[in-house]
């Protein structure tokens, strides 16, 4: 026979609005052994646990269920609670009549009857509830970071300087990311290499941090604590621990390939450095774009390199890094345009994307930081158009958040450049940070004309061969608008980088139906993810600006560092486990487990579970046909009889 005792919170008015607390305590406490029910009004608070833990004494109890809010939130208190009282700590059940009654009733008579039936059937659980035991693993020091923009260098930093072992991956022959394309930051102006090259080279120094560049993660396997990561290092066809960095080779080279980092606008040599503060300052071969690889003759690289570095027949190579926490930071693409054929992007070469136009103001940009169309005049007018993709129902509708202070930047940058005037064409301004705000009043004042409405399409004028008309609604007046102008800037919409699929695969996270990386729990826990050991930071998991993305960093390193500061770390108790006697080897388990904990032992003939991968989930559980698989906990016995009481009711 149990001992219960139910414990009913008010959660303010969140609950007790929708459910009459005391008269569900009150019938609580005429349930099958329950030997004490109460309500308080916050069961959260210090009072609260205390109560709970001297009831624990003093009714001798071995069983707790405290009806409040989702387990998610608070479960780990009340486990705590319990532990501190001498009982073990998964006798405590969560009933959540918050978001599950009352946050979803409406009428007080019918919230009151639900939670009765839900509480009903939680004591019917509670009663056949067993002790568990948490299992002790071992915790690997070393953390990984994906990413090496701004996000991924900051975490990276922060975990080097207290002692930790990092391995900084980036896809890219360089860190730095977007932000090392960008002329100036806003609203402050910084010159955006000024901030960022120091932490570059902080990194390339740091003797705790390992830079793979140029590389990519393959496949994942292990758990919190202890992940098996094999990372990809793509052939560069130069030899890096040769190499000096002289960069004879990039200056005798005749092949010709497209400059990614300045967008596409100019070329660059097949063997290169993207920009001159590259980290790290040394080359690697584009294959595509190379003429040995494309004819099967040159080789001039080779001739010219005294230190031997040229490697034509290198090749892809795999190594594996034990890590016991890793932090996501992979940043994002922009929104391609040209599928918006209204706004002429690739078809009127006076249209440039936003990222085009950093390249155009910055001094190493391909025209030196001087703002030159692409027939090489100076524009006299130019439109800047907002929201290009964003806050659109038929492609992104979230808001990109940067795009009003880069464009009210732009205009800035533009005034400061060039003679021309300059048009914003916006839906409304979202000038929401430190100093956002002054930033737009003093553009105002630099005689930028601001037009509010979405620019809706791009044509070629007809009376002035080679210019532009952008053609708006003008909201404040009601008027429709042709403006002529020689420049169009897109300011698109930010989105996950287009491999963000294969990175949530690999490491098994959740994304939103735009496929930005989702937190655990958008306000209290938003850089980790359902995946134990795993963090994000920056725009991979959502649109933010640099110092966001910053404190994003700051905070995921910090998350890592609660795991790999540890020896040993506690794993939850509440998972599956395999009856080897009963098990069919059908293997039902191993397809359907989304986080890959079952396995087959060929050996055996049967399937078994690693637990420290399991999540207690229970779908291996639901499909077993021979009820071979035990989620503990949540046992069938326990299950049922949750379902009696409910059904009773």
């Amino acid at each position: 026979m149990s001992r219960i005792g139910v414990f009913v919170c008010h959660c303010g008015l969140n609950i007790a609005k929708t459910v009459r607390v005391s008269e569900l305590a009150q019938f609580a406490s005429t349930l099958p052994d329950v030997v004490v029910a109460k309500d308080y009004k916050f069961m959260c608070s210090t009072p609260g646990q205390e109560m709970i833990a001297n009831d624990i004494k003093e009714h001798k109890l071995d069983r707790v269920i405290v009806t409040a809010c989702s387990p998610l939130m608070h479960e780990q208190t009340f486990r705590k609670v319990l532990e501190n009282a001498g009982l073990n700590k998964y006798l405590v059940t969560i009933v959540n009549i918050r978001e599950q009654v009352s946050w979803v009733t409406h009428d007080i008579e019918e919230g009151t009857a639900k939670a009765k039936a839900v509480l009903n059937g939680a004591v019917y659980r509670a009663r056949l509830l067993a002790p568990l035991t948490s299992r002790v693993i071992d915790v690997n020091p070393d953390v990984m970071v994906i990413g090496g923009g701004i996000a991924g260098i900051q975490a990276a930093l922060e975990l080097a300087n207290t002692g930790k072992k990092v391995y900084l991956v980036e896809k890219n022959s360089t860190i730095g990311g977007h932000m090392a394309q960008f002329d100036k930051t806003f609203p402050t102006l910084d010159c955006s290499a000024c901030i960022l090259t120091p932490k570059m080279d902080a990194v390339l120094q740091h003797k705790n941090i390992t830079m793979m560049t140029y590389s990519e993660i393959s496949e994942v396997k292990g758990y919190v604590g202890n992940f098996d990561i094999t990372v990809k290092q793509k052939a560069r066809y130069v030899d890096h621990s040769k190499c000096n960095a002289c960069l004879a080779c990039t200056e005798k080279c005749p092949g010709k390939g497209v400059s990614e980092w300045d967008e596409g606008l100019v070329k660059r040599k097949a063997i290169y450095i993207p920009f001159p503060q590259a980290v790290p300052q040394k080359p690697v071969i584009d294959r595509e774009a190379c003429t040995y690889f494309i004819k099967g003759k040159c080789k001039l690289c080779q001739k010219v390199c005294e230190q031997k570095a040229i490697d034509f027949e290198q090749e892809d190579s795999f190594s594996t890094v034990k890590v016991g926490a890793v932090i996501v930071a992979t940043g994002y693409d922009l929104m391609n345009t040209k599928p918006l054929v209204q706004y002429g992007y690739g078809k009127y070469p006076g249209v440039y994307s936003a990222l085009e136009v950093e390249r155009l103001f910055n001094s190493a940009g391909p025209t030196g930081g001087k703002v030159t169309m692409r027939d090489g005049k100076e524009p006299q007018a130019i439109a800047i158009m907002h929201c290009i993709g964003s806050r659109d129902k038929n492609n992104y509708e979230h808001c990109s958040r940067v795009c009003c202070m880069y464009s009210l930047k732009f205009a800035h940058l533009f005034k400061e450049k060039t003679s021309a005037d300059v048009y914003q064409f916006y839906i409304d301004m979202r000038a929401a940070g430190k100093g956002y705000e002054e930033f737009y009043n003093r553009i105002i004042e630099e005689d930028v004309k601001f037009i509010r409405g979405k620019g809706a399409r791009v044509a070629e004028s007809v009376d002035e061969p080679g210019r532009l008309i952008v053609e708006a609604e003008d909201t404040i007046t009601g008027k429709f608008i042709q403006l002529p102008v020689d420049m169009v800037v897109l300011s698109p919409a930010m989105i996950p980088r287009s491999d963000s699929k294969d990175i949530a695969r690999l490491l098994n996270l959740s994304t939103d139906k735009y496929g930005f990386f989702m937190e655990r729990h958008p306000k209290l826990a938003p850089l980790s993810t359902m995946s134990e050991g795993i963090f994000i930071a920056g725009v991979c998991q959502s649109p933010k600006d640099i110092p966001d993305t910053v404190a994003q960093a700051n905070g995921a390193a910090a998350e890592a560092l609660t795991i790999v500061v540890k020896d040993k770390m506690e794993l939850e108790a509440t998972t599956a486990m395999v009856n080897p006697a009963s098990c069919c080897a059908c293997q039902n388990c191993v397809r359907v487990c989304p986080y890959g904990a079952p396995f087959f032992n060929d050996q055996k003939g049967v399937s078994e579970i690693n637990e420290a991968l399991c999540k207690g989930c229970g779908l291996c559980a639901s499909v077993c046909p021979t009820s071979a698989i035990i989620a503990r906990h949540f046992t069938n016995d326990q299950v049922l009889a949750e379902i009696e009481g409910l059904m009773e009711f």
